[in-house]
C-alpha cells in the first residue's frame, strides 16, 4: 500500500493505491473518489471476523460502527480519502507495536493493522474528552488525521498537553489527567481545565485546534433547527 499525502496542512487528503491482493481498512464515510475496478466489504470489524462488540466498542471511543476494506480484485487501483473536519494527515508505521490513537482521529490502516481499544480507565473518563483510546497494533502502515496541523512532541522525562489537542501517542508513554493551573478554580477560570500529564520516553502527536472548543465557539452563531 502506498500513501501520498495531499494539499497539507490545512486541507489534507490521503491518496491510497493499491496493487493486487493489497487491502486497506478505512472508516466509514472517509472516501472522497476511487478507480473504477476497487472493490469495498463492508464489516463491523476486521474482514472475516464479525467482532460486533468491538465495533460497539470503537463508536463509543468516538469511531463510526463500520469499517470499510478497500481491494483491487486485479490490476491496480487507487482510493482518495478525507475527513469532516479540515486539518492535517499523518503516516505512521508500526512495525510490532502499539500506538494509542484519539477517539475520531484514526483515518485508515493496512491489513496486519489490528484496531481495537485501550481502556485507560477512569483518569480517561475524567478528561472530558474520550472515555477509550483507539489502540492500533501489528505491523503495517497507517493514517491518523487532525483538526488543524499536526505536530509531534518529543517527550524524555515530563510533558503536558491538554487533552483536547491530543492525537496520538506511543505506548510507552504512561500519563495521569491533572489540573493546568496550581489550583482547580484557576485551571478552570484559566479556560485550561484538565490536562494529560506524560511520562517516560516517547512521541506525542498534537492538534493545533480543539474541535471541542471550535464547537462551543459556534454554537452562539447557529440558528435553531425547527421542526
Amino acid at each position: 500500500m502506498d500513501i501520498e499525502l495531499l494539499h497539507r496542512p490545512g486541507n489534507a487528503a490521503a491518496r491510497i493505491s493499491l496493487a493486487e491482493g493489497e487491502s486497506c481498512t478505512a472508516e466509514a464515510g472517509a472516501m472522497i473518489a476511487m478507480s473504477g475496478n476497487m472493490a469495498i466489504e463492508t464489516t463491523t470489524h476486521k474482514r472475516g471476523k464479525g467482532g460486533l462488540l468491538k465495533a460497539v466498542k470503537r463508536m463509543v471511543a468516538g469511531e463510526s460502527l463500520f469499517l470499510n476494506h478497500f481491494s483491487v480484485p486485479s490490476g491496480q487501483g487507487e482510493v482518495i480519502m478525507g475527513t469532516s473536519l479540515s486539518g492535517d494527515m499523518m503516516e505512521y508505521v508500526l512495525d510490532n507495536e502499539s500506538l494509542i490513537v484519539q477517539g475520531g482521529s484514526f483515518l485508515c490502516c493496512e491489513s496486519g493493522v489490528e484496531i481495537d481499544l485501550g481502556w485507560q480507565g477512569f483518569k480517561s473518563l475524567l478528561s472530558g474528552e474520550s472515555i477509550f483510546w483507539l489502540n492500533l497494533k501489528g505491523s503495517g502502515k497507517l493514517v491518523v488525521n487532525s483538526f488543524g496541523a499536526i505536530y509531534p512532541v518529543e517527550v524524555d522525562g515530563e510533558y503536558i498537553v491538554d487533552t483536547g489537542h491530543i492525537v496520538a501517542f506511543n505506548e510507552a508513554l504512561d500519563f495521569t489527567i491533572t489540573k493546568a493551573g496550581s489550583s482547580w478554580l484557576q485551571s478552570f477560570l484559566g479556560g485550561e481545565g484538565l490536562v494529560c500529564k506524560f511520562k517516560g520516553k516517547g512521541t506525542v502527536w498534537c492538534q493545533s485546534h480543539n474541535p471541542d472548543s471550535f464547537g462551543w465557539a459556534m454554537s452562539p452563531g447557529l440558528k435553531q433547527r425547527r421542526a
